[in-house]
């Protein structure tokens, strides 16, 4: 009996099958594979990526997978199908998956999530996906034919302007007659694009003799002006004068002549060359243009000569307070002015620094002379000499303030130098307009002027809210109490 039950026992531990004991830890792992056969066996589907580790796996060569024979009979056979595939696929445009073979793969889920792997590397996932074959199969995008063409190939003149319109590269050496050059350029020019024409037409100007290019741009304007633009930005001098003498148009020969000047450092050269350009054919505005500015050159080297000398000198008691930062030569008229206010202000009209001579020899507008010598005497805080500047007298001999500039302007330059409040005000209260005149006393905390603005509109309202904007016991609050209390 104890046989018996001893051969049952030894029958049931050799059979294939297991019985069900608590202490198996595997059980759920074998109870897992074990589902999973089920399954694919019941859909009919061989799974080779069965991740059991202790299951020797056989490729259909009989090899073990994973063994160095077989690893360079999978990479040869792969490369080879993949090739053939793609091959196959383009050739007859079919898009089914079956066209492609499968390829064998030595990596499982379970060995990358388990971090177990055959080989000597471990890679990650994202390393595993990126080494299969599936980048072998997909296929290849083909490139336009046009991008396979030769640069230097027969483009036609709209086709060569079309590439460069869209940055491509291309040579312009092919054309080489004259009238493929000029075909290009109108090309150029119907599209509309000015970096195209600017580069056609550099070509043209290495290629062309001049008076073929000069002949041809006559009769294409829009080309024409690209190309004066170009000299012109690229200071090519010479040949720009020669494009507009031989278009004929002297006015701009004679300002790009005076353009010269720009380029002589010498004050002495540039002077004589000044005097040299009031010859050329300029109209009759810009002929006074240059008169000015040779005169104006002139007045400076005297100016500056005279006033080097009296500051190493000591001589001046206004260039020791505030010595020169910068020399005068060659600066602007409203400059050369400004200087003139500033270092010699109360010189007499006959001395060629004086501002009222300057005023009178260039014909500077009222209002420019009283901005200008306003802006540097009330930098020098000279007041009497900015209220001598607004004083005026009639026939009769009455004084009256009176500004071209409007006071509003008078009072936002004072304030920008810091002019006292008792200035401020005299020319606060000088302002027409009733509204600016309140913002400009709020603004620049005249009490004086928007209390008597206030009483003048009899606007107790405001007068008693403006009240708690002044100091308590100043007298500000004491002429608003006395205007309240005055029925």
């Amino acid at each position: 009996m104890s046989r018996a039950r001893a051969d049952e026992e030894e029958y049931w531990h050799s059979s294939k099958f297991r019985a069900f004991t608590f202490d198996d830890e595997d059980d759920e792992l074998s109870q897992l594979k074990e589902t999973k056969r089920t399954v694919n066996s019941l859909r009919g589907i061989d799974d080779d990526d069965d991740d059991d580790d202790d299951l020797e796996r056989v490729s259909w060569s009989g090899e073990p997978v994973g063994s160095i024979s077989w690893s360079i009979k999978e990479t040869a056979s792969s490369s080879t199908s993949s090739v053939e595939g793609r091959d196959s696929s383009l050739q007859k445009g079919s898009s089914s998956y079956a066209a492609f073979p499968k390829q064998v793969s030595s990596y499982s889920l379970s060995s990358l999530f388990k971090g177990r792997n055959k080989l000597p590397s471990f890679q990650s996932l994202s390393d595993a996906l990126s080494d299969t074959g599936v980048k072998n199969y997909a296929p290849e995008l083909r490139r336009p034919k046009a991008e396979y063409k030769d640069y230097s190939s027969d483009w036609s003149p709209k086709d060569t302007v079309r590439r460069m319109q869209r940055g491509k590269v291309c040579s312009l050496e092919r054309f080489r007659s004259l009238q493929d050059k000029l075909v290009l350029l109108d090309e150029a020019v119907a599209g509309h694009d000015g970096n195209v024409i600017t580069a056609v037409l550099i070509f043209l100007k290495r290629t062309l003799r001049r008076e073929i290019l000069f002949r041809e741009l006559e009769v294409r304007q829009v080309a024409l002006c690209h190309l004066i633009h170009f000299l012109k930005e690229t200071d090519e001098q010479k040949l720009l004068l020669d494009l507009l003498r031989f278009l004929d148009r002297s006015e701009e020969v004679a300002l790009s002549q005076y353009r010269e000047h720009l380029n002589i450092q010498d004050v002495e050269k540039r002077k004589e060359f000044l005097k040299a350009c009031i010859g050329l054919p300029f109209s009759a505005e810009d002929t006074s243009h240059i008169q000015d500015h040779y005169t104006l050159l002139e007045r400076q080297i005297i100016i500056e000569a005279s006033d080097r000398h009296l500051e190493k000198a000591g001589q001046s008691e206004i260039f020791q307070r505030y010595p020169r930062k910068a020399s005068i030569l060659n600066m602007p008229l409203v400059t050369t002015l400004f200087y003139s206010c500033f270092y010699h202000y109360t010189e007499a009209e006959g001395t060629f620094s004086s501002p009222t001579n300057l005023k009178k020899t260039f014909k500077i507008p009222d209002k420019q002379y009283v901005l200008t010598a306003l802006a540097a005497r009330a930098k020098l805080r000279a007041w009497d000499d900015v209220d001598a500047l607004f004083t005026t007298k009639n026939w009769l001999g009455y004084t009256k303030k009176k500004a071209p500039i409007g006071f509003h302007r008078v009072v936002e330059i004072l304030q920008r130098n810091s002019a006292p409040v008792q200035v401020l005000q005299e020319y606060v209260r000088l302002v027409e307009d009733v509204e600016t005149r309140l913002n400009l006393a709020t603004k620049y905390k005249c009490h004086d002027v928007v209390i008597e603005t206030y009483r003048d509109l009899k606007d107790r309202i405001q007068l008693t809210a403006y009240k708690c904007k002044v100091e308590r016991g100043s007298a500000e609050e004491e002429k608003i109490n006395s205007i309240l209390n005055n029925t």
